[in-house]
């Protein structure tokens, strides 16, 4: 039995481990203030982020951010952060996700 919880806790760390290296790491991690949406560079409150600047509406055919689904369908919208972050934003400004800087 003593074996068998040994087994059970080295196993249990290993997994953990593995999951939390994936979570862990600083430069993709959401508490990295570069990657935050507390950051004011990644906030949809900050006119180059808005969904009401031109540049980023779902309005304007022209513009070069949009994300699309496989059908062709709007999501959202991209914009690159000074920091090199570039935040996602659905349609009405609300930030869906990142990918850190490289």
């Amino acid at each position: 039995m003593k074996n068998l919880n040994t087994a059970v806790g080295v196993l249990t760390l290993v997994m953990g481990g593995q999951v939390f290296g994936q979570v862990a790491n600083w430069d993709n991690s959401p508490a990295n203030w570069n990657n935050s949406q507390s950051n004011w560079d990644n906030s949809s409150a900050n006119w180059n982020n808005s969904p009401r600047n031109w540049n980023n509406s779902s309005s304007n055919w022209n513009a070069t951010n949009g994300v699309y689904d496989n059908q062709g369908k709007r999501l959202g919208y991209e914009v690159q952060a000074p920091t090199g972050v570039t935040n996602v934003f659905d349609n009405n400004g609300n930030r869906i996700g990142y990918v850190p800087s490289k």
